[in-house]
């Protein structure tokens, strides 16, 4: 990890109010395969899964869209939503959609408004002015209480136009966006908070969760990665999922004390170690010295949680047959397709993992899944992979994707 913007850490993680018995496992006649048919193999692999998974057939929408890892906003809502949401409309039942390789990973921010730009040339036109000022004081000699006055002025306007510029983004992961397609209109830049996330219990929404649908994508460097992910899956789930949990912790266990940033995904990460301890007879191994998991360290990893090295994947883990991790870190999922890219996304998948999750580019630590919850829910085995996710992901709209067969239940014996 580079750079993480931290807001204030707003929210605290409640389970209460989430009941597993009122809730339905995702079957296959719930699941909207997406596919491109500009895009080689991509139809294919759409038929492919589907057959493995028993899909209806006509639960296949087919795309004619760019084949590049990124799409204009204009190309999204022209060529992308109006046949999804067709699709939708037909089959009220569908539950989650799933996008094939060939569907771009990333939808690109459209820029500035009129009026987003006219605000932002006024603040910046200020701290122009202001920094005139400064240099002007500095050259008189002014009082020193005067010059520093200033730079405070200085400064908290950087911070508030940096702030303004976060807000302002509209870029965003083609699936975490289509995790609102049901929904006509909401507010494209920065974030949507997620109503399912079970961290905003109580909390009021902008968005309900009958607008909200589960997305995950079976992608990768190539078609036969993708086969070796759907197949992966559906053996683990038969034959029950191998290996140990490894977790990679930057400090010892914090416990309670530290609630934002990085301490609160730390301790997260500790959590999550626990959980799969006390739940399941795997072994968990967690390291919580700075230096990461290195080649040798694990040699079964079945499921993975850790954080550091910026697109710089580390080859520690000899990844069984059906396991599931992800790295924390920002942009790790920024591509999945080009051959030099060291970003942790890729690497895994390309090196045996069956499914992942990242972000197409800055996320900010708090839109990350909280480690906790997801691999709690995980390796009970009653929810999906999607389902997993759903609940564990605090924000749609942004910058997050699930890579992996969203119909995947883990089966630990």
């Amino acid at each position: 990890m580079n750079r993480f913007f931290f807001l204030p850490c707003i929210f605290t993680v409640f389970f209460v109010g989430f009941s597993l018995a009122g809730a339905s496992a995702l079957t296959p006649e719930e699941v909207l395969v997406v596919a491109n048919m500009n895009a080689a193999k991509s139809k294919g692999l759409a038929a492919y899964y589907m057959e493995k998974r028993q899909i209806p057939p006509e639960n296949l929408v087919l795309l004619f869209i760019t084949d590049k890892e990124q799409c204009s906003r204009e190309e999204y809502e022209e060529k992308i939503v109006p046949p999804i949401r067709r699709a939708l409309a037909a089959n009220p039942d569908l539950r989650a959609i799933v996008t094939v390789f060939g569907v771009p990973l990333k939808i690109v921010s459209p820029g500035h408004t009129q009026e987003e730009q006219k605000q932002l040339d006024r603040m910046t036109l200020a701290k122009n002015q202001l920094k005139d000022q400064l240099s002007a004081a500095e050259a008189e000699n002014s009082d020193p209480d005067i010059i520093k006055q200033k730079k405070q002025q200085l400064s908290k306007l950087e911070q508030k136009i940096s702030r303004h510029i976060r807000q302002l983004d509209k870029g965003a992961s083609l699936d975490s966006e289509l995790m609102l397609i049901k929904k006509e209109e909401y507010p494209l830049n920065f974030w949507v908070p997620n109503p399912y996330y079970l961290g905003f219990a109580n909390r009021s929404m902008s968005v309900e969760k009958e607008d909200v649908i589960m997305v995950s994508r079976l992608d990768a460097a190539d078609d036969t990665i993708v086969r070796r992910i759907i197949d992966d899956s559906i053996e683990a789930e038969i034959l029950g999922l191998k290996g140990s949990a490894y977790f990679d912790a930057r400090w010892k266990d914090p416990g309670d004390k530290k609630k934002t940033g990085y301490g609160l995904y730390d301790g997260s990460i500790h959590r999550a170690a626990e959980k799969v301890s006390r739940k399941t007879p795997m072994g968990v191994v967690v390291n919580d010295e700075n230096a990461l998991f290195q080649k040798g360290d694990s040699l079964d990893t079945a499921l993975y949680c850790g954080w550091y090295s910026l697109a710089r994947y580390v080859d520690a883990f000899v990844w069984q047959k059906g396991s599931v991790g992800f790295h924390i870190a920002s942009s790790e999922c920024a591509t999945l397709k080009n051959e030099n890219s060291q970003v942790w996304c890729k690497k895994m998948l390309d090196n045996g993992i069956a499914a992942t999750i990242g972000p197409v580019g800055e996320p900010y630590v708090q839109a990350f899944p909280l480690p906790e919850i997801f691999f709690d829910f995980l390796v009970e085995g009653y929810l999906s992979l999607a389902e997993s996710y759903l609940v564990s992901l605090p924000y749609l709209s942004w910058k997050m994707v699930l890579v992996g067969d969203p119909l995947y239940r883990v089966n630990i014996q």
